[in-house]
């Protein structure tokens, strides 16, 4: 069974299966047939979804937005025996040329080009004050081409997902820059 957290996106608030098909916030690309990169609007919105496997139990995970001092943790998270599931929207920044991976930016991305990523915090980083744990795991954002972009803009039933262990080696939280990073795929919603 897969938990379900509230994702919000700009005035919607919807379950996070259902919200997975918000694409209707991406558009349609065109193509330009000399670079074959989606011509696409100005800070595009995308949505990514992050599965965390089999978490250990009784430990909170969540999003973080911001970064240094200035963050806050949604989509909070208790794990239990089951995978967590986080949405997150990201913008990305227009190509110059087909050589150019898509640049992303927005409050969930850290990092600077092209190691950029995103943080899912654990624990008392999580805002889990009784924890033991107090961890960030880095989801690298690496690996997603304009042309995956450009499938999950013409298919509402697609979305870019990417499936990391959420148990590190030491029985803990997994942490720091996830290793080996199977990548992000296109998956079927």
């Amino acid at each position: 069974m897969v938990q379900t957290v509230w994702l919000l996106s700009t005035s919607l608030r919807r379950p996070l299966v259902h919200s997975l098909l918000l694409l209707s916030l991406l558009g349609s690309p065109e193509r330009d047939p000399s670079n074959h990169i989606p011509s696409l609007k100005m800070n595009q919105e995308l949505i990514l979804q992050i599965i965390l496997e089999t978490p250990p139990p009784n430990v909170d995970f969540g999003l973080q937005k911001g970064s240094g001092n200035m963050y806050e943790t949604i989509q909070t998270q208790r794990s239990k025996s089951e995978d967590l599931r986080f949405g997150v929207e990201v913008k990305i920044k227009n190509a110059v040329s087909k050589s150019d991976e898509p640049n992303f930016i927005g409050p969930f991305v850290q990092g600077i080009a092209p190691n950029k990523f995103i943080y899912i915090d654990i624990g008392t980083y999580a805002g889990q004050k009784d924890s033991i744990w107090g961890r960030r795991l880095k989801i690298p954002l690496k690996g997603i081409s304009w042309d995956m972009i450009a499938q999950v803009q013409t298919n509402d039933h697609l979305i870019i997902e990417t499936c990391v262990a959420g148990t590190g080696k030491d029985g803990g939280p997994n942490c720091a820059t996830v290793k080996p990073f199977g990548g992000w795929k296109i998956k079927t919603i």
